[in-house]
């Protein structure tokens, strides 16, 4: 009860202190309108722009080619449109080799072997799948350097790393001789 008497005291002399006080005449210039500008998400388009990029790849095969990171060879006699063909899925693969979980040892037994068996079955394109590497040491393939090695001593018309739907990095098409 007590507090609640020292309240009303309190608002009566906040009144009686405040009694002749005007109110403030209103302004006679109006307020500009300010639209709001949305703030611009720069990081998120940037990484939509690097996606966008990854996803679409060198701009063209020879700039894949050039760079290093793009498993590819082409034969001699051949001309480029055989690589850009099979980079692009135009043969039908007829079997696939999947190297995951192999060391170095088998993966090199297992490529030799597969190819001599396709050559035999008289196929024109395989799919070897190396992997990305993320199983590795160093988190980088380790199979992928190797299988150019390998696939270069075998009797291979051309090779490149697989469309994005058939593997992309982690998978190489192979075109074998008839």
């Amino acid at each position: 009860m007590a507090s609640l008497r020292k309240e009303n005291e309190e608002d009566d002399e906040f009144r009686r202190a405040v009694a002749d006080a005007k109110p403030l005449a209103p302004r006679r210039r109006a307020e500009p309108h300010r639209r709001r500008i949305s703030p611009l998400p720069k990081q998120r388009l940037r990484d939509e722009r690097a996606v966008l990029a990854e996803s679409l790849g060198p701009l063209n095969l020879d700039d894949a080619i050039d760079s290093g990171n793009e498993l590819a060879y082409l034969g001699e006699g051949l001309g480029r449109d055989v690589l850009r063909k099979l980079r692009r899925g135009h043969w039908v693969v007829e079997d696939e080799l999947d190297l995951h979980g192999m060391n170095r040892h088998m993966a090199a037994i297992g490529v030799t072997e597969f190819l001599r068996h396709c050559r035999q079955r008289r196929l024109g394109c395989v799919r070897i799948i190396h992997g990305k590497g993320r199983g590795s040491h160093q988190r980088e393939p380790v199979l992928k350097g190797l299988l150019r090695k390998w696939l270069v001593r075998q009797d291979v018309l051309a090779f490149s790393q697989a469309p994005a739907a058939q593997g992309g990095s982690g998978a190489v098409l192979v075109l074998l001789k008839s």
